[in-house]
Parts: C-alpha cells; structure tokens; sequence
C-alpha cells in the first residue's frame, strides 16, 4: 500500500492530501530514510513523522485497505 493512503487509513494524518504534503516535505520517514508519498510500507516498517517540533515514531503491524475508525490504532504500535 502506498505510504500517503496507509498515513489516512491508519488515522495517522487525517487527510490524503496532508500526507503528501508531509512526504513531500520531508517530514515522513520509513526505516530513517525520507520517503514519498508513493512509498510501498509493509508490516515491519517503521515510520517517522514530524509534526513541528515532536515527532511521532510508530511500526506497521498491520496494511489493510480500509478499516473501521474503532480499530484504526491496531495498525501501528508506538515505538520509542
């Protein structure tokens, strides 16, 4: 699955559009090395994000094409 549409599923960022605009600028990182929008992600990966000054970093455990808002948070565990 491509990375901008996992950032929406996962509920990550909220929209499509803002993910791209977060991969184009920089701020989205899998397995610390920037990636674009069209970046495949697979479970194992981990992904970087920077919002201002924090930054997110999480691992897929899961890819599905779309899921339930409820179990949107079983996609990703919070790493340190």
């Amino acid at each position: 699955m491509r990375l901008d549409k996992y950032l929406k599923v996962s509920r990550l960022i909220k929209r499509r559009t803002v993910a791209n605009e977060a991969c184009d600028a920089g701020r989205v990182m899998i397995n610390d090395k920037p990636a674009k929008a069209s970046a495949e992600v697979k479970p194992g990966d981990r992904l970087t994000i920077g919002f201002g000054n924090k930054e997110v970093k999480v691992e897929i455990v899961a890819v599905t094409e779309t899921v339930k808002k409820e179990v949107a948070d079983q996609l990703f565990k919070y790493i340190n």
